[in-house]
């Protein structure tokens, strides 16, 4: 952790310590220096820098519009809008993030650019000048010595930020010129280069700490040193020119994938939660939580996980969401029995657990959709299960912990209906939904072939009669307010009126779901149609709700609702400067790993270590994911995991039997990137929740880790069982894995926290774990009694596919090298198709065989058959066959797993009724 954010944790604690947790004014400041900025500036220099912000939001809003293909002007291409986009954000984070005054900071920020410096000469070719980068460097330097106030920006602060996004701005500018010389760029470009990426990690050391600029900084210094690294990760080294057209002149670097995503479709998703939370959703969703759970036990903080969910949909930071809803929910969970620590890591948890939830999921969905090559509806629905269930697991926690405690819920200002009376409710609201969501459903269907001219029309028409109608509605009740959480609770507010209030929220969140999961628009298009839907609720919502109240004054009104959407525009803006830096920073690392290769030195680092085993595979690469986590934001930690680790496990599980979707791999690295929000000592969202609570943070990290176990477990059981993703399952099918694999996460919970129906004796908390275990994967077990394969001789091949049915898969182990012309073995999974023999079968795989000396070699192989997709080639030997077999169904396992569960309910409600007997004869 940096001495900067010790500093921070440290303030922020001690303020905290004295009245149990931090004024309004000082929770934004700790938003501010985290997330957008922790300058206060005032008078027209705090006016241009929200033009600067309003402005960038307006032009992504333009960038992702239609309207500039629609009249032929202001049409950009992807590369130049990536340059606009972190011209932005490196101007705003020069202009929102004072440098500090810290020694360790100040060292940091000049040792980076001078060991740098030093190496880019050195880099240089032969015969180069470089006489201008010492130049660069001592300027840079110079600037970062006088620091700045926090009050005001300096001219040097001014220099730095006007320069930085010059140095963005080269490629828009002289994209052209540019594009006829890639691979030969003259000094213009090693100079802007040079001074863009030292500048571009300056920016980066203000906005989001050392860890990202030390990390990015070590693989600029790996690509020009590769040849004197130790042999296992060494590499030829490349030189300046080389790393000037792969960084910075090309897209391979700062200007890749990562900033392309940042630009078309991160910022619009942002700014979509700026904007909703700015016309009152987030407080909305906060209400009906507490309204809704309340009064369970531990209900606040039942109430605290349903609305950190909720408002994980629209916020990309663990940090701002721990204020925004715990500034609430942490001082009730104090008042009903929880402690300051606990409190705090209840709240952290759920806060992180909103970067696993889609539809943003702190913007990695939309790299995935790069990355991994599948549509963003696939993202999304491989990613949901296991997000919903960890939601739940910790509701159950929270649970179990109100049980330990005997604690009691909130009281309520009404009387409950009865059960029944309940329960029929319920069901005749889901039916309702249901009702209307198949009459709009199959009414857009309709709409669209019937009125292909004018069904968009036709669509807003019908959604401004819905706001409306919804809007009246909540005229009729009473505004929603937050209420102080240090005040005296009397009651819970009524479900039924707090819901009422803001159902016109919804509707932007319908049209952004409509737009990606039914229309399967682009996500960038699809967040700028929710982004204008919030635009036209922020203008309209206060004099509509006035009108229909009887309070309207119209020119007031109209007025206000105008200030809110510029506020949101720029909040909006603000949000995004840490994570457009954050994704251009990440560009450093992904083209310094495509530069040398080193991914492929990691893996063999993993394989050494690990010995070839897959489990310690999979454990060394999440501690792996955890350390490089560590003080990364959400974004550019996925960036960094994903491009080192997840070909590692790809790879290494591939040569030894275990064959994972590449999406399976991608969600495992980013759950234990993001883990590193909660793990002391560098948990930034464990000292957040501390300085709301009043608790110990390095205790408050501890606990909320112990409860964040259910989401650390759920990456190694969709990597065995890809069902847990969705993965080849219909709807029935979908149903039951989610009913089952959430029975099977409450049961993982009850066992961690030692508590089930009572206390647990430490043989039932192990039963536990098994039972869990078994349900999740039942096919473990099964296996072993039943093996699922039959191994063959190679020579058998042949006979094998033919008994193979068509639609199965045949593995494969075989031999041969890999592109670098090393010795690899890895398993492939060959699918089968029609043939009457298995000869036949094998050749329309597209598959020749020779044999020698009773060996079976690969003798050719068709182009893009089934078996070049497979990843086999000519000259390999077939090592081993194995066809699969029939096996009894592996859900056998569920009939002894659901009788230990039996006798342990057995066995505690029987404990159970003794306390009670007890009690009752004292």
């Amino acid at each position: 952790m940096s001495q900067k954010d010790q500093q921070k944790a440290a303030a922020v604690e001690a303020a905290a310590a004295g009245h149990g947790g931090l004024s309004q004014s000082e929770l934004d400041e700790l938003v501010a220096s985290s997330d957008t900025g922790g300058r206060s500036v005032v008078g027209p220099v705090s006016s241009f820098l929200m033009l600067v912000a309003l402005a960038w939001s307006l032009f992504q809003l333009w960038f992702a519009s239609p309207i500039p293909f629609m009249v032929g002007f202001g049409v950009f291409n992807d590369t130049e809008a990536r340059s606009i986009h972190l011209a932005f954000a490196i101007f705003l984070a020069f202009a929102a993030f004072p440098a500090t005054r810290t020694k360790f900071q100040v060292g940091l920020g000049i040792a980076i650019p001078v060991i740098l410096g030093s190496l880019f000469m050195f880099g240089a070719k032969e015969g180069s000048s470089t006489w201008w980068v010492p130049v660069v460097v001592i300027a840079l330097v110079a600037c970062i010595v006088l620091g700045s106030p926090k009050d005001k920006i300096p001219v040097w602060e001014w220099a730095l930020a006007i320069v930085g996004a010059a140095a963005a701005l080269y490629l828009y500018v002289f994209y052209r010129d540019i594009s006829g010389r890639v691979g030969a760029p003259i000094t213009q470009d090693f100079v802007v280069a040079v001074i863009g990426i030292l500048v571009l990690l300056e920016a980066t050391r203000r906005a989001l700490g050392p860890a990202l600029m030390i990390v990015a900084s070590v693989f600029l210094m790996y690509t020009v040193l590769g040849p004197y690294m130790p042999s296992i990760i060494a590499h030829k080294g490349n030189n300046l020119s080389e790393i000037v057209n792969h960084q910075w002149i090309t897209t391979e670097g700062v200007f890749g994938i990562a900033l392309g995503v940042s630009t078309s479709f991160v910022f619009l998703f942002v700014l979509f939660g700026a904007l909703l939370d700015k016309a009152g959703a987030g407080n909305y969703f906060i209400q009906v939580a507490f309204s809704l759970m309340g009064h369970m036990r531990g209900g606040p903080a039942k109430a605290a996980v349903v609305a950190s969910a909720m408002t994980g949909l629209i916020s990309g930071s663990s940090i701002a969401n721990v204020v925004t809803t715990g500034t609430f929910t942490i001082p009730l969970m104090k008042k009903v029995g929880f402690s300051a620590e606990k409190a705090g890591a209840v709240e952290v948890a759920s806060s992180v657990n909103g970067q696993i939830m889609p539809p943003v999921m702190g913007a990695a969905a939309f790299l995935m959709v790069e990355y991994v090559g599948i549509p963003y509806f696939d993202v999304v629905k491989h990613a949901f299960l296991p997000a919903v269930i960890s939601y739940i697991a910790l509701v159950y926690i929270v649970h179990l912990e109100a049980m330990k405690a005997g604690m009691q819920g909130l009281p309520r200002a009404y009387t409950p209906k009865p059960i029944v009376q309940r329960l029929i409710g319920i069901v005749f609201a889901i039916a309702a939904i249901c009702v209307v969501s198949f009459a709009v459903y199959y009414g857009m269907g309709w709409i669209r072939p019937a009125f292909p001219e004018t069904a968009a029309y036709i669509v807003f028409a019908f959604l401004t009669l819905v706001y409306m109608a919804l809007l009246y509605v909540a005229s009729k009740e009473a505004p929603l307010k937050l209420d102080d959480p240090n005040a005296e609770v009397q009651s819970l507010p009524m479900p039924g009126p707090t819901a009422r209030s803001g159902l016109h929220f919804i509707l932007p969140v319908v049209v952004l779901v409509w737009a990606l999961m039914v229309d399967r628009l682009s996500p960038g298009l699809s967040a700028f149609w929710a982004s204008a839907y919030m635009v036209f609720i922020l203008l309209t919502q206060r004099p509509l709700m006035a009108i229909f109240r009887g309070e309207s004054k119209l020119a007031t009104d109209i007025k206000e609702g105008f200030m809110d959407l510029i506020d949101g525009l720029v909040t909006g803006a603000r949000n995004m400067i840490g994570i457009g830096i954050a994704t251009a920073t990440a560009g450093i690392i992904v083209g310094a790993v495509s530069q040398t290769g080193v991914g492929s030195a990691l893996a063999d680092v993993v394989e050494v270590l690990s010995g070839g085993n897959i489990m310690a595979i999979l454990l060394l690469t999440a501690v792996l994911s955890l350390i490089l986590g560590m003080g990364l934001p959400t974004t550019a930690n996925y960036i960094v995991v994903s491009a080192l680790l997840a070909p590692v496990i790809v790879t290494l599980g591939q040569q030894n039997g275990l064959i994972v979707p590449l999406i399976a791999v991608h969600l495992f690295v980013f759950y234990f990137g993001i883990m590193a929000d909660v793990t002391p000592p560098v948990g930034l969202a464990s000292f957040a929740a501390a300085a709301v609570s009043g608790g110990d943070p390095i205790k408050t990290g501890v606990i909320a880790f112990f409860y964040s176990l259910r989401t650390a477990a759920l990456p190694f059981l969709f990597i065995f069982n890809t069902e847990l993703l969705l993965m080849n399952v219909n709807w029935a099918q979908g149903i039951f894995v989610f009913v089952i694999a959430t029975i099977a996460m409450l049961l993982f919970a009850a066992a961690t926290q030692g508590w089930f129906l009572a206390k647990n004796k430490f043989y039932e908390s192990i039963a536990l774990l098994l039972i869990a275990f078994t349900l999740f994967r039942p096919g473990f077990w099964m296996d072993m009694v039943f093996p699922p394969y039959l191994e063959e001789a190679p020579t058998e091949i042949a006979a094998a596919a033919g008994d193979t049915p068509a639609g199965d898969e045949l593995r494969i182990r075989v031999a041969g090298v890999n592109d670098l012309g090393d010795p690899i073995e890895f398993v492939a999974l060959l699918p089968i198709g029609d043939g009457t023999t298995g000869a036949e079968k094998l050749e329309n795989a597209g598959l020749v065989f020779r044999t020698e000396d009773d060996k079976m070699f690969i003798d050719d192989v068709s182009f893009g058959s089934a078996a070049s997709n497979a990843g086999l080639d000519w000259d390999q030997e077939v090592l081993r066959v194995l066809k699969p077999v029939s096996v009894p169904t592996k859900y056998l396992m569920f009939i002894p797993a659901l009788l230990l569960l039996a006798l342990i309910v057995f066995l505690q409600r029987g404990r159970n009724a003794k306390v009670v007997t007890r009690k009752a004869a004292a």
